[in-house]
């Protein structure tokens, strides 16, 4: 398990435990996080589980790639630290992570 820290929309911190190989997405899903949509159910392709990597994170979690890229422009607000959850892989090294998830999701 990796412990991921959410800021829901509202400012609100909650800690998730997730497990090793899911995907922050899922663990938001399953722990019911405000703001997470996830409409496509992790396909990426609709832009509903965008969230702001913290920035001390930001290495750790990897660039973006070309779909996820593609679908960021479709995102409410993109910013440099956006990411769709559905793409971070949950593993040891992301224990701690900390994600914003945006006052409102799509674009």
């Amino acid at each position: 398990m990796a412990k991921i820290i959410f800021t829901e929309p509202d400012g609100a911190r909650r800690e998730i435990d997730a497990p090793i190989g899911t995907t922050v997405m899922e663990a938001a899903v399953q722990n019911q996080v405000r703001g997470i949509v996830a409409l496509c159910g992790g396909a990426c392709a609709c832009a509903t589980c965008h969230v702001y990597v913290g920035q001390a994170w930001l290495a750790k979690v990897g660039p973006r790639e070309e779909m996820e890229e593609g679908m960021i422009e479709a995102a409410w607000e993109p910013r440099e630290n956006s990411r769709l959850s559905c793409q971070i892989h949950v593993t040891a090294e992301l224990d701690g992570l900390e994600v914003t998830v945006p006052t409102q999701q799509g674009g």
